[in-house]
């Protein structure tokens, strides 16, 4: 295992979309192209599926060392209110472009910390969306909460505003490596708002564990995992640790880079931890992800309805989804978009009656084609080509997977790819095979993490 470590254990994307971020064409992108395609997939999409919302709350108030997010440090809390207005304002621009009233199936907070926001500000941004939508039949509404300030109030709050799912970063229970990424949190608040979230009815809560931080080692990690399965969480994400300092900024660079643990170390970290979570009743889904076999994003892989995007693995889908509030990416499948990366800009932009992207790509069709396959391998851990001459560089993909069948990562049979139970660690290195804007333009420089 060592040497294919050493073998594929290069920079690569997590692949949240296709093609990746640092890949979009922004000289085919503009704002009415963007506006466009988001009608429409919503005249396609909105009387079936319906669309998702996801809205980015960017306040923290300490800055956690690890963390790659588009964030803004403060603790003045007076802050809250003029930045959920703009939300507002630019979902109120988002319905000019729909002929009817949007159905929502899916709505996910993310940050930041969305429970910076107190609870009575998240009520009233909830309720001024809901009251221009209608809910759909089964929605799914979920959260991120920091363990260290989410307060029974939130949790109560938003389930009686419909919301099911809380995810609860965790990280490592470590002292040292808390302290290194400047996330003290004890067990106990964790165990707290588990418990408390359970009390109140939520029907599936996850905690997001991080492998690979400063002072990593498999003794505190196997620690982590058995103090997170005294909660039992019913999922997990178990995600290895992205240093991108030269992307984020002095934020990554709050410690030693000697002080991570090295590509091999980080292998162990992941195989260990996926034998042992495993051994606990937990099932890998996908990659990066486990779940309890009765909670949905397990039964989601199985029925073949898994679905990733930015916001991770979801359970369902729908093909328009759209990100409110700085930074926020939406997907409409036909394009993408991103607004500003600020919060005064985002707010100016939106106070000017503009919908605030900055960014954005329109996927052509090979594009499509591509984007379909990845999302299989990433979801299924396979797909098959009905037709791979329609691209004739995807010849030389399946030529470079045959190494890789020699290293028994993946299965070939004719024009099906299945990713073996030894591959699932090399996932994004399969899917890499087949994204043809990186073979094209290869990066001169690293703008990804690596896949190990």
């Amino acid at each position: 295992m060592n040497s294919l470590i050493d073998k594929y254990n290069i920079p690569g994307p997590r692949y949240t979309s296709y093609p990746t971020v640092p890949y979009w064409d922004e000289s085919t992108f503009s704002p009415e192209k963007w506006k466009s395609s988001v009608i429409k997939s919503f005249n396609e999409s909105n009387s079936g599926e319906g669309i998702s919302i996801y809205i980015h709350l960017p306040f923290c108030e300490a800055l956690c060392t690890f963390c790659a997010c588009h964030k803004r440090i403060t603790k003045q809390h007076s802050v809250e209110v003029p930045y959920l207005e703009s939300v507002l304002k630019e979902w109120m621009l988002y319905l000019q472009l729909f002929n009817e009233k949007p159905k929502l199936k899916e709505l996910h907070l993310g940050g930041g910390t969305p429970t910076f926001f107190s609870p009575q500000n998240l009520k009233t941004l909830l309720q001024g969306i809901f009251d221009t939508v209608e809910i759909a039949e089964h929605p799914e509404f979920s959260f991120e909460g920091h363990p260290n300030n989410t307060t029974r109030e939130h949790l109560q709050t938003l389930f009686d505003l419909g919301f099911r799912r809380a995810s609860f970063g965790v990280q490592d229970y470590d002292l040292k490596v808390q302290k290194a990424i400047n996330r003290v949190q004890p067990f106990e608040n964790v165990k707290n708002v588990t418990e408390w979230a359970r009390e109140i009815g939520y029907t599936s809560i996850s905690h997001d564990l991080v492998y690979g931080l400063p002072h990593s080692n498999w003794e505190s990690m196997a620690l982590t995992i058995h103090k997170t399965l005294e909660l039992k969480p019913d999922r997990l994400a178990y995600y290895s640790y992205a240093h991108v300092p030269w992307i984020k900024g002095v934020g990554q660079r709050g410690f030693d880079e000697n002080d991570l643990p090295s590509g091999e170390e980080k292998r162990r970290l992941y195989e260990d931890g996926k034998k042992l979570l495993e051994e606990l009743g937990y099932k890998e889904v996908g990659m990066d992800h486990f779940s309890l076999e009765d909670d949905e994003l397990y039964k989601s892989m199985i029925s073949g309805d898994i679905h990733r995007n930015f916001m991770g693995y979801s359970s369902s889908k729908t093909q328009l989804m759209i990100g409110l509030g700085m930074s926020s990416i939406s997907d409409s499948w036909y394009a993408f978009a991103q607004n500003v990366k600020t919060v005064e800009e985002y707010q100016k932009i939106v106070e000017e009656g503009e919908i605030p992207v900055v960014k954005g790509h329109v996927l052509n069709e090979e594009d499509l084609s591509i984007r379909r396959h990845i999302l299989n391998l990433m979801c299924q851990l396979e797909t098959t080509f009905e037709n791979k001459d329609a691209i004739p560089e995807l010849e030389n993909a399946f030529d470079m997977l045959q190494e890789m069948e020699r290293d028994e990562l993946v299965e070939i049979n004719h024009n099906q790819i299945k990713i073996t139970e030894k591959g699932r660690a090399f996932t994004r290195n399969v899917a890499m095979v087949f994204d043809l804007r990186m073979l094209r333009n290869k990066p001169e420089t690293r703008i990804f993490s690596m896949t190990i």
